[in-house]
């Protein structure tokens, strides 16, 4: 568990499952992602970020309000996925829900999970996202994070003729003091 000022990241519960799937119902929030989430889906994201928690020792976790304790998205890292040029490395990433939008809830989570990345001696952090999601190129840039020259790729999860398959790649290395 990650705790911040006003956040708490921590492993999924059932309970997340029907806040995560309506998120996941916004046209706004699914705008440079993809498809809806359907419910299963929704089960499959809880069941997965817990695995790979388990094995991995951290995943997107599950984010709540401090005050109210209401799940708003996830932030965490995981490895990055297969076929990319991160595959296997350390990737942050991190959805909130519109409403958690625009009061720097999406900072606030990354800089402290970076923090926890640093801790366990990561030398490098990855960030992807499709080449038009300028809110969140942006959070990466408030982060410290730099695109990789020449690092633009497909996404081997997307199809071929999909709008949404040309991802930016960022990194942030390790401070020298971290």
């Amino acid at each position: 568990m990650i705790v911040t000022e006003r956040l708490i990241l921590r492993a999924w519960r059932e309970e997340d499952v029907a806040p995560f799937h309506a998120m996941g119902q916004n046209a706004e929030v699914m705008r440079h992602i993809g498809p809806p989430t359907t419910d299963a889906g929704a089960h499959a994201m809880m069941r997965e970020s817990n695995e790979i928690a388990q094995s991995f020792g951290r995943c997107f976790w599950a984010v709540e309000r401090r005050h109210d304790r209401a799940f708003i998205g996830f932030c965490g890292v995981e490895p990055g996925p297969a076929g990319s040029p991160i595959a296997g490395l350390p990737e942050i990433g991190w959805r909130l829900a519109r409403a958690a939008w625009g009061q720097g809830l999406a900072s606030e989570a990354a800089r402290a999970v970076l923090a926890a990345e640093w801790t366990r001696g990561t030398d490098a952090v990855f960030a992807v996202t499709t080449v038009a999601n300028r809110r969140s190129r942006a959070v990466m840039e408030r982060l410290g994070m730099t695109r990789v020259e020449g690092g633009d790729f497909d996404h081997p999860d997307l199809a071929p003729d999909s709008p949404l398959r040309r991802h930016v790649l960022y990194r942030i290395d390790r401070p020298l003091n971290g």
